[in-house]
């Protein structure tokens, strides 16, 4: 029994790392596009393709490994991931023009895309029934503390030393988290599955649509592009908001860092929350908090305000997620979880290829910034509704096999 839980608190820490150094490159990657914007003078709706490339490369992670996932095993997959992040981020350090950047940043998105669903999956596959949601939303807190670790890269290096140096110094520590998942344990729960029951890719596709689990993916696919949609639109322009409202460079940088420490506390509460009330109940609050953050984002007036709702907003935003991560792979039996998991995971991703852009365009065409939030703020409630509607509630519910 002992061994059995240092494996389980190993794999937590391991896969965290993993999520952490994905966390440092998606947010320093909110802090790059402005630096980049003065470096190459981009214009807003280039800024937003920056973004938008990111989420067409996790779209499209998230569907080819997630899949992947169900045939060649978690454990490889999940290495395969972390390669092809690590990789394009150390070379999109040298990229010179944007178009290179791009390119490097669809690949960089394939890893990041691939990883989460693969790794909420197999943490889900291994943690007893009563602790699952609360393990798996520790294990997305570890975004908050990548994230964090961003905003003081880019605080304190960025303005100093470039974004170059800063894009080598996320890739680096991910070059250890692939050492240490070469002696990880795979899903005991997938090595268990009989060959016949492992079915090809197209036909695991099938069967998230089947009608025994139409609702189920309908909820989980309107929820993903939802909440990922608002995400992206919102946090990966923070920064450049920030200087739209007339702060410096610098002065932004510092007030995002004091909006982003607050994502920590947004994850522990879900985690505690989450195995007492229950899935729904948690996604549902953190997402109407979040709607309503926006909302006060959008139209804040004055300093104050404007770091009070960025304070909620990445509170109870981050709380959604690890919910969200925790939810999604217990819709789905073992033999097509990863696929059912990757495919909701990958048309979430449409949500973030739209959401930088929309922005991005609206604000060329000198929509307020109020408007923009407004309509991240309809996505988000639009999402707590269909789950409080039609979400089936998994809390304590043991991991179906077949």
């Amino acid at each position: 029994m002992e061994k059995k839980k240092i494996s389980e608190k190993r794999l937590l820490a391991v896969a965290g790392l993993g999520w952490l150094f994905d966390a440092m490159d998606v947010g320093m990657l909110s802090f790059i596009i402005v630096a980049l914007k003065e470096e190459w003078g981009l214009t807003a709706g280039q800024m937003g393709w920056i973004g938008s490339v990111n989420s067409i490369g996790m779209a499209v992670g998230a569907l080819l490994f997630g899949s992947l996932s169900d045939k060649a095993g978690r454990k490889n997959i999940f290495i395969i991931t972390l390669l092809f992040f690590s990789i394009g981020s150390g070379l999109s350090a040298a990229a010179t023009t944007l178009a290179v950047f791009l390119i490097l940043r669809f690949f960089i998105g394939m890893g990041l895309g691939g990883e989460l669903p693969v790794a909420s999956t197999l943490v889900s596959e291994i943690v007893p029934a009563h602790q699952r949601g609360r393990v798996v939303v520790l294990l997305e807190s570890f975004w908050a503390i990548g994230w964090i670790a961003a905003a003081l890269i880019s605080y304190f290096v960025i303005p100093h030393y470039g974004w170059r140096i800063a894009l080598i110094l996320s890739a680096i520590p991910a070059l250890y988290t692939l050492y240490l998942r070469w002696s990880l344990p795979d899903s005991p729960r997938y090595e268990s599955l009989e060959p016949q029951q492992k079915s090809s890719v197209m036909q695991n596709m099938r069967k998230v649509w089947g009608k025994e689990y139409l609702r189920q993916t309908l909820v989980l696919w309107i929820l993903w592009f939802c909440v990922v949609f608002s995400y992206y639109g919102m946090f990966l322009w923070l920064p450049s908001v920030m200087v739209l409202k007339g702060f410096s460079l610098i002065k932004s940088f510092e007030y995002v860092l004091i909006m982003t420490l607050a994502q920590l506390p947004g994850y522990f509460t879900a985690a505690w929350l989450i195995e007492k009330a229950g899935r729904k109940f948690v996604l549902v609050t953190y997402l109407l908090g979040t709607a309503a953050s926006a909302y006060f984002f959008g139209h804040a007036a004055n300093l104050p305000s404007l770091i009070t709702s960025g304070i909620f907003l990445s509170f109870f935003n981050l709380g959604a997620w690890g919910a969200m991560y925790a939810y999604t792979p217990e819709q789905y039996p073992t033999s097509f979880r990863g696929t059912g998991s990757g495919m909701a995971a990958s048309f979430g991703r449409i949500g973030g290829i739209l959401g930088p852009l929309t922005a991005g365009y609206l604000l060329e065409r000198e929509v307020s910034v109020s408007a923009i939030f407004t309509i991240f703020t309809i996505s988000v409630f639009a999402g707590a509704a269909v789950v409080l509607i039609f979400g089936k509630e998994t809390k304590n519910t043991e991991l179906a096999k077949g």
